[in-house]
């Protein structure tokens, strides 16, 4: 194995909560008088922190969502999550073969701490990780596309920017690696290979059993 940590997102990578979540986001925003349809949930939101609702809302619309938009959105997603989530196919495959080869892993996500540990939970992928694998975006403050979250994953598991790929499935994701320095592979799930590309993906994969033959 040529890297020294594989840091994986969450939603999307390891938890198949990017359909239902967006499924949800897109409802309360129409509800809340800014019509978003699920598409464009997806090209604007996904793989962002929570700031950025609020800041493409506010910029779109000069208006702010409500001081409760965040609670209420996570209190939808969490009652859908609970019913319906699944890991993403092949996961635990990827995830036994690298711990069979001794290759440190980690999950950093633009979710928060709740989010991510409700989605890995759920999924019966949490004690894969354990509570010093985990990192999200509110431990650094910047959301992807910065850098800053896969820089503080690498520094806490003590592994350098160059020695680390990034698992992604969005844009955003894809262009906070390519910032942080790190190699960074993109799952073509739900978003075109043509953007993760675009967004400077080292290479792409349409289903998890390919992925561990790119990271060799």
């Amino acid at each position: 194995m040529r890297y020294g940590l594989v840091i994986f997102d969450s939603d999307g990578v390891l938890v198949d909560s990017e359909p239902i979540s967006n499924r949800v986001l897109a409802g309360y925003l129409t509800e809340l008088g800014h019509p978003t349809t699920y598409e464009e949930s997806l090209r604007d939101y996904m793989g962002g922190a929570m700031h950025r609702i609020h800041d493409v809302v506010l910029e779109r619309s000069g208006e702010r969502l409500p001081a409760d938009f965040d609670v209420t959105f996570h209190g939808r997603v969490f009652e859908a999550f609970r019913r319906e989530l699944e890991p993403v196919v092949g996961v635990g495959e990827v995830l036994g073969k690298l711990a069979v080869e001794g290759v440190p892993y980690c999950v950093a996500s633009s979710g928060s701490h709740e989010r991510i540990r409700v989605g890995l939970t759920k999924t019966g992928l949490f004690g894969r990780f354990g509570e010093e694998c985990i990192f999200s975006s509110q431990d650094v403050g910047r959301g992807k596309p910065a850098p800053d979250l896969f820089l503080h994953a690498a520094r806490v598991m003590g592994v350098v920017p160059e020695r680390c790929v990034v698992v992604e499935d969005s844009v955003l994701g894809v262009r906070a690696a390519v910032a942080a320095g790190m190699d960074v592979y993109g799952f073509t799930a739900l978003t075109p290979a043509a953007e993760l590309a675009e967004a400077g993906a080292t290479g792409l994969f349409t289903g998890m059993a390919e992925l561990p033959g790119l990271l060799q």
